[in-house]
């Protein structure tokens, strides 16, 4: 609280007439705060996110005490792909430490890897329906049914949108000159926090899914 009082103690105390804190406004790219527009969106979009699944988290809870509840097998392939967005997680670790040290050669072949991931698990999760349908677990079959393709459903679409903010960055990392290199860097950032969440999300519906 006192660093946030001192900073606009300071704020307010600059004097824009001195050819100094001329210099050092011309580094803020007209924003008197250090907030990020990318930043602030991410966020908004994971509180947002992360509310939604918590009402359907609530509403699966309250329905499972129901006697025509009918628990479903989890198939195997679900443990891979769950192994599939750990080791994409870990992947984005090292892309981040590659672009603090301006490695952009190694960030933009794992970003790579990164894309060929997320594609592997939709796939996953596409042959997951298929079997768990061919098994005669139908959407309509019981309420435990509707609710797996509901969860899963809504993480893929999720991941859909991680994957044009992909697209995004490594637009920005393909093409990095002296100028764009710190924004390019910033991108890697959010893309890295939004795929640690989409770890997180999936293995609170999948743990809540296993155990119930």
């Amino acid at each position: 609280m006192s660093n946030n009082k001192e900073s606009l103690i300071n704020l307010l105390t600059q004097k824009p007439w001195e050819p100094a804190q001329a210099k050092v406004d011309n580094l803020h790219e007209g924003k008197t705060f250090n907030l990020h527009v990318g930043k602030l969106g991410l966020r908004y979009i994971m509180v947002v996110s992360t509310i939604m699944f918590c009402l359907f988290i609530v509403t699966y809870a309250d329905r499972m005490v129901y006697d025509d509840w009918i628990r479903m097998p989890e198939p195997f392939l679900l443990w891979i792909n769950t192994l599939i967005l750990v080791i994409s997680s870990l992947f984005f670790i090292r892309i981040q430490l590659a672009s603090k040290k301006n490695n952009f050669e190694k960030v933009r072949r794992e970003l790579v890897f990164i894309g060929v991931l997320a594609i592997i698990f939709l796939i996953g999760q596409l042959l997951v329906w298929q079997n768990m349908i061919e098994a005669g677990y139908y959407v309509s079959g019981s309420p435990a049914n509707g609710y797996f393709y509901v969860f899963t459903t809504l993480h893929g679409l999720h991941l859909l949108g991680g994957l044009i903010y992909w697209v995004m960055t490594i637009k920005k990392v393909w093409k990095l000159d002296s100028i764009v290199i710190r924004k390019a860097k910033h991108t890697v950032e959010l893309c890295a926090i939004y795929w640690h969440f989409l770890l997180a999300v999936w293995i609170v519906l999948f743990g809540l899914m296993l155990f119930s």
